[in-house]
C-alpha cells in the first residue's frame, strides 16, 4: 500500500517504519503524506495501544531529501516541504490551532508515539522524533539539528519543543553549533527517555506498549497526553482547574470502576480499548 514506508500492526503495537534505507531515510512529500495516512490508520484501529516509529537500515532519518533542498535553494518551494503545512490529523485539532502543524500534530493522536530511534536524527527529522512523545535510542542514534550549517532556522516547531526537553541554554547550544549529540548524552540532555542496545530497541518499545496495554486504560492514557501537551501552553491554576474537570469526568468512566475492582481483586484491569 506505501512505497516509502511500512506499516504493520501486531495488536496492541503499529509499527511505522521509514523505508529508504538506501537515501538515509531522507524525508521526501511521499514519504510525508504516507506517515500521515499511517497515523490516521493506526489512531482509528482499535486494536493498536500504542505506536513506534523508526528507521530501516543505519538511520532514523537523515532530514530532507537533498533533491528538495536543491530545489528551495534553486528558487522553489522543494514541493511543499518548506511551506505546506500539515492538515489537523483529529476532529479536536483546529485547522490553525497549536497541533495542526506538521509534526505537532503527532501530539493531538489520542495513542502513545514511541521514536526508536536506531541512527541519525539530523534537520527536519529532529522536530519529527521531539513530537512523538518518548525516545528511545540506542548509542549509534546522533542528533544533529543542521539548520544552521544550511542557513535555516529552528523549523517545525523546533524552538518551541527543544528548550521544554532539554532548557534554552542546551536548546541554543544545540542550535548554534548543530553539534552532535549520541544516544548516551541524548539520555543525560533529556533528549531521550531511554538507551538500549541496538538489537533490543523494537523489543524494547513493543514491551513498553504491551505494558501499557495490560496495565493501563486507553481512554486514561488518551486523556492526560492531552492534558500534557495542552497544558504547556497555559498556567497552573488553569492547569489544576482542568484537571478538576478531567478528574471529575474520569470518575463516571468504567475504567475507574474496572481499575479500582482490579486492585480491591488482586488481578489485572481489564480496560476496553479506544473504540469500544
Amino acid at each position: 500500500m506505501y512505497d516509502e514506508i511500512l506499516y504493520e500492526v501486531d495488536d496492541p503495537v503499529a509499527v511505522i517504519t521509514l523505508n529508504r534505507p538506501e537515501a538515509l531515510n531522507a524525508w521526501t512529500n511521499s514519504m510525508g503524506d504516507e506517515i500521515n495516512d499511517a497515523m490516521q490508520r493506526a489512531a482509528g484501529d482499535r486494536s493498536v495501544v500504542g505506536i513506534v516509529v523508526t528507521g530501516a537500515g543505519r538511520a532514523f532519518c537523515a532530514g530532507a531529501d537533498m533533491n528538495l533542498l536543491s530545489g528551495i535553494a534553486a528558487g522553489g518551494d522543494g514541493g511543499g516541504v518548506a511551506s505546506e503545512p500539515a492538515a489537523a490529523r483529529t476532529p479536536d485539532a483546529e485547522p490553525d490551532g497549536d497541533f495542526a502543524g506538521r509534526f505537532p500534530s503527532l501530539m493531538a493522536i489520542d495513542k502513545p508515539i514511541i521514536a526508536a530511534i536506531n541512527g541519525a536524527v539530523a534537520g527536519m527529522a529532529y522536530p519529527f522524533a521531539l513530537c512523538c512523545d518518548l525516545r528511545v535510542v540506542t548509542p549509534d542514534a546522533l542528533f544533529l539539528t543542521a539548520f544552521a550549517q544550511r542557513g535555516l532556522i529552528a523549523e517545525w516547531g523546533l524552538s518551541w519543543v527543544l528548550p521544554r526537553l532539554v532548557g534554552p541554554a542546551v536548546a541554543l547550544d544545540l542550535l548554534f553549533s548543530s553539534r552532535r549529540v549520541k544516544g548516551d548524552e541524548a539520555l543525560a540532555l533529556g533528549l531521550a527517555n531511554y538507551l538500549v542496545e541496538p538489537d533490543e530497541l523494537l523489543g524494547f518499545c513493543r514491551d513498553y506498549i504491551v505494558d501499557l496495554a495490560t496495565r493501563c486504560s486507553p481512554a486514561s492514557i488518551a486523556v492526560m497526553k492531552r492534558q500534557v501537551y495542552e497544558q504547556l501552553h497555559a498556567g497552573l491554576g488553569s492547569a489544576e482547574r482542568d484537571a478538576q474537570r478531567l478528574m471529575a469526568a474520569s470518575f463516571g468512566r468504567p475504567d475507574f470502576a474496572e481499575g479500582v475492582r482490579s486492585f480491591v481483586e488482586k488481578r489485572p484491569p481489564q480496560f476496553p480499548r479506544l473504540g469500544d
